[in-house]
């Protein structure tokens, strides 16, 4: 079972980057992912989440990124996405994707969604 974050690089500011967050030995489409960052010498900050289905509302994003950045799936390729557009310096961090292995849902009362598997982070700088 694992989870692997990818797609992070050099970007400048205004730019786009899409990152994957790609499951091997289980499948997504039964979980909820969301999408998390740490920049150097702060503490893990949540970004969005995406559940199993709309009908909760979902997905959810952190007033830091809304409306620039977008949390999507494609079940069919086992791939949860993060795209990110219009990218400022301060997005520069350490991406990660989680899940939760025990619901279908993006808990919102806690402040990491509930996510409970962690997979390794890609690196996203944002620099001129």
């Amino acid at each position: 079972v694992q989870l692997q974050a990818s797609g992070g690089g050099l970007v400048q500011p205004g730019g786009s980057l899409r990152l994957s967050c790609a499951a091997s030995g289980f499948s997504l489409d039964g979980y909820p992912v969301g999408w998390f960052r740490q920049a150097p010498g702060k503490g893990r900050e949540a970004v969005g989440c995406i559940s199993t289905s709309p009908s909760d509302g979902s997905p959810y994003y952190a007033d830091a990124v809304r409306g620039r950045f977008t949390v999507s799936r494609d079940n069919s390729r086992n791939t949860v996405y993060l795209q990110m557009n219009s990218l400022k310096p301060e997005d520069t961090a350490v991406y990660y994707c989680a899940t939760r292995l025990k619901s279908a849902w993006c808990d919102l009362y806690t402040d990491n969604y509930g996510m409970d598997y962690w997979g390794r982070g890609t690196q996203v700088t944002v620099s001129s």
